[in-house]
């Protein structure tokens, strides 16, 4: 995943720079092959220390990736396919550790859709139209910092934010409602920066951190309070 080897050939994740590298089944892949992630997530590059000679690769990659809600697949769907003993899910979930949950910024559970949505529901919005709207957003970032939100830090994810005063106050709320760690209160501001910003509003307010807020896993959320 991350590169190596006798020749020290690049990984999964430097052959993903600056592109997408989406894991599917995000609990079935191994330990330490999970928290190999850790590392890059956070830096945008892969070390690899061998004998003698260290490498350093690009990673800097933009993470999707999904999973079953348990082993079976069917937990929490409404129906009684589920066979799973009590415990499994939360055993199966655990697979994913509270630090590499803590470097994904967003979560969004999918219920299971009904075959009537399917045939007969409402036509969503066309991907060119999303894509659009993301292209303007991306441009305002750009435009704004120099670079894309998910590089701020800092002064300069503050002086982005341009936080008003109710939108300040709020933000302390929420990082005292979720006890949020520091790096864990740049992360939702930064994802409320972007809703902001694919909403086409100059200022991050209040309603746009409690939006980011929600995105966070709930296990990351445990670990912010372990670490505070």
């Amino acid at each position: 995943m991350v590169g190596g080897g006798p020749r020290m050939s690049p990984g999964e994740v430097t052959l993903a720079d600056h592109g997408v590298l989406f894991l599917d089944e995000l609990p079935e892949f191994g330990r330490d092959v999970l928290e190999a992630l850790r590392q890059p997530l956070e830096d945008g590059h892969v070390a690899i220390a061998r004998v003698g000679r260290a490498t350093r690769f690009p990673a800097r990659f933009q993470l999707v990736a999904a999973m079953n809600p348990c082993p079976c697949g069917f937990h929490g769907d409404g129906s009684d396919r589920c066979h799973c003993t009590p415990g499994m899910p939360e055993r199966y979930a655990g697979r994913v550790s509270g630090p590499l949950r803590d470097r994904i910024d967003v979560w969004v559970t999918m219920g299971r859709v009904q075959a009537a949505a399917l045939i007969a529901g409402r036509e969503p919005e066309s991907s060119a139209i999303v894509a659009a709207r993301i292209a303007v957003a991306r441009r305002a970032q750009v435009e704004r910092r120099g670079v894309l939100n998910g590089r701020l830090t800092g002064r300069a994810l503050r002086a982005a934010a341009a936080l008003s005063a109710a939108a300040t106050a709020r933000a302390v709320a929420l990082a005292e409602l979720e006890a949020l760690t520091g790096r864990g209160t740049e992360r939702v501001l930064r994802v409320a920066r972007t809703i902001a910003d694919l909403a086409g509003d100059r200022r991050v307010e209040g309603h746009h951190l409690d939006e980011a807020a929600r995105f966070r896993s709930p296990a990351a959320r445990v670990a912010d309070r372990e670490a505070s």
